[in-house]
């Protein structure tokens, strides 16, 4: 696949890499499992909105060591096409969202992009250009929904250039990648590959876990309420007096937590307020760096206008 885009080729290697280059590419990517739900998300709520399957976009984030790029995240990217069909990505509305996602994630940054569905087209490759624009040599992912399930639905490339002829060259080569996960996203996974179908008898054991637990709140809710109940009977002399069981059902209303006291309410009231002070702090270590930039630019433009004045004072 050939383009020709600002006076620069770009090829596309689908199969095989360039010779000269490695197969397993430059970076060794390890996916995270989230990063696949997501975009299945992406492409499945368009596609029940649209009554129609639906190209979606988005940008991949995660950590670089050296060579390991680890791709943690994802998210959503909007987008406008133009009148002969091409996708003009909306680059305010990604700084947007990469800022929000810098606030709470300090040492995430932004790798690459994905796309859905089979070949790479001359639209990839153009979106891929877009991208290029905002960080250098970024990975693109592809996932094809539509794949058969006994075949590989995911890509993974990345862009090089290349000199031929006088002509620069970009090339999409594949990459190897391989599927790293953490504990909550493993019990996530497991709930959802197991519980997709409520008449299939599996069941996760995040399900089964959920489960015991409600099990258990709603046996212990009956027999307090079977208790009160009795209470308030031998209270209106519906039923005779029984001290041992009095003192049964005092031992044990001793033994239950007491929730709501002015111990537990302060240490609450406490954590909360140390949690919304760092909050306020990152705010305004945020904004003092974000005035810090607009002072040092000032600065030097107030030195560039010096200069010039002076230049004039001097040739005057």
């Amino acid at each position: 696949m050939m383009e020709v885009e600002n006076g620069q080729k770009v090829e596309v290697a689908t199969s095989m890499p360039v010779p000269g280059n490695s197969g397993s590419g430059s970076f060794i990517v390890k996916l995270h499992p989230l990063v696949v739900m997501n975009i299945s998300d992406h492409w499945t709520r368009l596609k029940a909105q649209n009554d129609a399957p639906q190209k979606v976009y988005g940008a991949l984030i995660g950590k670089q060591d050296g060579r390991v790029m680890e791709v943690m995240n994802s998210f959503e990217l909007l987008y406008t096409k133009d009148e002969d069909g091409n996708v003009i990505v909306d680059t305010e509305y990604f700084y947007v969202k990469e800022e929000q996602f810098k606030q709470v994630f300090k040492d995430i940054d932004f790798h690459g992009w994905y796309s859905t569905g089979g070949e790479i087209s001359d639209l990839d490759v153009k979106v891929h250009n877009q991208i290029c624009s905002i960080i250098e040599n970024p990975i693109f992912f592809k996932l094809d929904p539509n794949a058969a399930s006994n075949s590989q639905n995911i890509s993974v490339y990345e862009s090089v250039i290349d000199i031929e002829e006088g002509n620069a060259i970009t090339r999409l080569l594949p990459l190897n990648y391989t599927l790293t996960t953490e504990e909550a996203e493993r019990i996530g996974i497991d709930h959802v590959a197991r519980a997709t179908n409520t008449e299939s008898e599996n069941v996760s054991s995040a399900s089964e876990h959920l489960r015991s637990q409600h099990s258990s709140i709603m046996m212990l809710y009956t027999r307090i309420r079977f208790i009160l109940g009795y209470l308030q009977s031998v209270r209106d002399g519906e039923l005779p007096c029984d001290h041992e069981m009095l003192r049964s059902v005092h031992a044990l209303c001793r033994r239950l937590p007491v929730l709501g006291g002015d111990g537990l309410t302060s240490e609450l009231h406490d954590e909360y307020n140390d949690i919304t002070l760092m909050l306020y702090l990152g705010v305004m270590n945020k904004g003092s760096q974000t005035m810090n930039q607009f002072i040092n630019k000032f600065n030097l433009l107030h030195d560039r206008h010096v200069r010039r004045s002076s230049r004039k004072m001097t040739v005057v």
